[in-house]
Parts: structure tokens; sequence; C-alpha cells
């Protein structure tokens, strides 16, 4: 059992279930669990709630008495939440996995002000192993083929609010990076009426939504007459809350910092 004491915030969603799930296969522990007042999962025990055995863990909507004692928050909320959440992590020297997407820049910035006042901060638009990997292929490619045009391509289940997903975004810096260029100085979000031709070296991306779809992901690198389309499907939400909690328990020796799933995996090495 690893002596992380982890706090799973909106415990009561599809991705806190699957948090505390995760968290019992890695032997981590469940320290508290929370969600926002009037959710239906207060109360609750953690574990029936997430489908598995009692854990003894009430669901609670005090942050406060949520955080008292836990060493790591893992967090798949929204913006806000998140932000106010990052600033409890620095008041309080605590580990804060941020998996939340749809940031404003100025929100951002709060978090990675937080990094810098004392929380450990792990934040990325996508916790799998298999997207980070993609990722790092990506700005290779983007690299070794500086004519061939980029679109990304991402299609999520019909509840998901925000667009482009945190995921193609995490894609499109990789890209971005390989080019040596800012994301915000080449992305292309929407495309509608006479756009005329495709301007070079933009990155383009497309957002689909519809059903259930857990999330599917395409980057293609098109050139003349011929092209490249690299892929991940992930199938299982599982994959995003083992990756959060193998962050939680990496990020336990680390100093205060914003961090992301690369430093995780080692791929900046």
């Amino acid at each position: 059992m690893s002596d992380v004491k982890i706090a799973v915030a909106g415990a009561g969603g599809r991705m806190g279930a699957a948090v505390i799930r995760a968290a019992q296969i890695a032997g981590a522990s469940v320290h508290s669990a929370f969600d926002r007042h009037g959710s239906a999962a207060i109360g609750k025990d953690a574990g029936t709630l997430a489908g598995t055995d009692a854990l003894g863990v009430a669901v609670v909507d005090d942050i406060a008495t949520a955080l008292a004692g836990a060493d790591a928050i893992i967090d798949f909320t929204v913006p806000s939440a998140s932000v106010m959440l990052a600033r409890h992590a620095a008041e309080h020297g605590l580990i804060h996995i941020c998996g939340t997407t749809g940031f404003t820049p100025g929100e951002s910035d709060e978090i990675a002000a937080a990094a810098r006042a004392g929380a450990r901060i792990v934040k990325s638009g996508n916790f799998s192993l298999g997207v980070n990997l993609l990722a790092g292929l990506v700005r290779q490619a983007a690299k070794a083929l500086p004519g061939f045009d980029i679109e990304i391509l991402e299609m999520h289940h019909n509840r998901k609010v925000d667009a482009p997903s945190g995921t193609a975004l995490l894609l499109g810096q990789a890209a971005a990076e390989g080019r040596a260029v800012a994301l915000d100085d080449v992305s292309v979000r929407v495309r509608d009426g006479h756009t005329g031709p495709r301007e070079p070296g933009t990155i383009g991306f497309a957002t689909l939504r519809g059903g259930t779809v857990v999330g599917e992901h395409s980057v293609i690198l098109a050139g003349d007459r011929e092209m490249i389309t690299l892929s991940h499907r992930a199938d299982d939400r599982a994959i995003f809350a083992n990756g959060a909690v193998r962050a939680a328990l990496w990020a336990a020796d680390k100093p205060a910092g914003l961090y992301d799933m690369a430093d995780v995996l080692g791929l900046k090495d």
C-alpha cells in the first residue's frame, strides 16, 4: 500500500469513479473523496459509488475536510474548480494532479502561479501512456517534414463541453514545438464558408462529438502525393485514471513546480 494519501475530486462523476478504482488497483490510499454541494454522491461510500468494495470513506462537499491530512488531489473537474484546488495545493504544499481541460490562458496562468507558490502540479491534457508517446512521435514528424500540412481530428462523447479537446491541443502543441513555432500563432480552429486556400504552416483542428466515444485522435501530415496518419483511440477512462494515480505517486518526492505527463514518463530525458 502506498503511503500517498489521495483526495479524489469530483468523486460523483465518471472520472472520479475511475480514479477511485485505479487507486485501489495500484494499492494507493483513497484518503478522502469530495464533490460539489448538492451532488447526489454526498454521504455515499466512495468505494461503493465507484462500483468496488466499500472503503469506509464517505463523499463530502467540504474541501477543507477532504484535504485535511491528504497528500495529493486528483482532479478531473472544471477549470474554475481546478484553479481553486491549485491554490489549496499551494497553501498546504500538496500534490495536485490536474486532468481538467478547457482552461482560458488566464486560468492556466493561475495554475502555473500555484506551482511557483509551493504546489507540486502535474497538469496534462491527457494522462494515458499511449497519447504521450504519440505526442513525441508527432513532435518528431513535424520537425522532419516541414513542408507537410498538419491537421488534427478528434472525436469525443456528446457530453464533452470543451473543444478542441485537451488532448488535441496537447498534440497540436507537440507539432508546434517540432516546427519551433507558437501554437497560438499557427492554429486554425474553425473553417466555414469561402475560406480560400489553406495557409502554409498552419495547424488545423477538427472536432466531432457524438455517442459515448471515450476519445479518438488522429494527426494527419499531408504532403505532395503522400499522407501520414498517427492515431490513438481510448476505449476506457481507466487509462487516464491509471496515469493520474501513477503521476501522484511519481510526484511524492518531487519539489514544487509545474510538470506534465512527459515528465512522469521520462519522455523528456
